[in-house]
């Protein structure tokens, strides 16, 4: 598996600043020809570094609401399923999910019905605890800087370097540190498929 080299660093750049940009401006800005923008796009897709190509909207000049920041504190295990059920509500923005079983999202919701989207969610039995805040305003700025390729092992959770390899199963991409990893993961995929 390939890290990531200067050229698709400036190439991450280039789509996080403007992912319209045309692989042609890209070209010029990188000293590489169209279809080989395209290749290393294509290979950063198939890696599932980019996972998607989006837009970036105000929601503030779409629906009349005020935006909020919510701290939800949940019953252990199931930070998960909030998450879940407040990313598909069409009111919240960004959903974030930690470790300490605490969900924090974005939302523009009409103003005094910030509890009633946590109170409209199916998992109202795992919400312990909530705290509202007004946001003033907010500003989602990914960003690239000089970072490396980091993929996870999914057998053993080693991170994958240069030396690891990928599988593409039914679809999906699963990256492996080493040989032994993808073979172990591959037979038992395998295995649990012939019993579907």
């Amino acid at each position: 598996m390939r890290g990531l080299d200067d050229t698709d660093q400036e190439i991450l750049r280039l789509l996080l600043d403007d992912a319209r940009r045309p692989y042609s401006e890209i070209a010029d800005a990188v000293d590489l020809s169209p279809p080989a923008v395209s290749d290393r796009i294509e290979r950063l897709q198939d890696i599932g570094l980019i996972r998607r190509f989006t837009v970036d909207i105000d929601r503030s000049m779409l629906e009349e609401g005020v935006p909020i920041l919510v701290t939800v504190d949940t019953r252990p295990g199931t930070a998960q399923d909030v998450r879940d059920g407040l990313a598909a509500s069409d009111s919240v923005e960004y959903v974030f999910r930690t470790v300490d079983d605490r969900v924090v999202f974005t939302a523009t919701v009409p103003g005094g019905e910030a509890g009633q989207l946590i109170t409209d969610a199916d998992e109202l039995n795992d919400v312990r605890d909530y705290e509202v805040r007004l946001l003033a305003d907010t500003d989602w700025s990914p960003r690239v800087s000089d970072a490396e390729l980091a993929a996870e092992c999914v057998e053993c959770g080693n991170t994958v370097t240069a030396e690891g390899e990928s599988v593409t199963l039914d679809g999906e991409v699963y990256h492996f540190c080493c040989e032994n990893c993808r073979d172990s993961f591959v037979e038992e995929y395998e295995r649990l498929s012939e019993g579907v």
